[in-house]
């Protein structure tokens, strides 16, 4: 296995995992670790755009055969007028 040596870690940040690794049992080294993995477990599945995301979460609710929304070209909306 590799190794990695980060210096000059704010003595808040190391404070901070120090909590961190004691609330979840694990060594401080663990803890580390594990963040690493997860950061990085994250990065290894393609990213898709936002249109994408939305039509997977509406995919097979569509509208059915006959259903269509037609288009309004050319139609002009017409104001309304709160006051009367």
């Amino acid at each position: 296995m590799a190794q990695l040596i980060v210096r000059e870690i704010e003595a808040k940040v190391k404070a901070r995992l120090q909590k961190r690794a004691k609330r979840n049992r694990r060594s401080m080294e663990e803890e580390v670790r594990e963040i690493l993995r997860d950061a990085t477990r994250n990065e290894a599945r393609p990213r898709k755009g936002l249109g994408t995301e939305i039509a997977d979460l509406f995919r097979g609710i569509g509208l059915r055969p006959g259903e269509e929304i037609r288009e309004l070209r050319g139609f002009i909306p017409q104001v309304p007028e709160f006051d009367k």
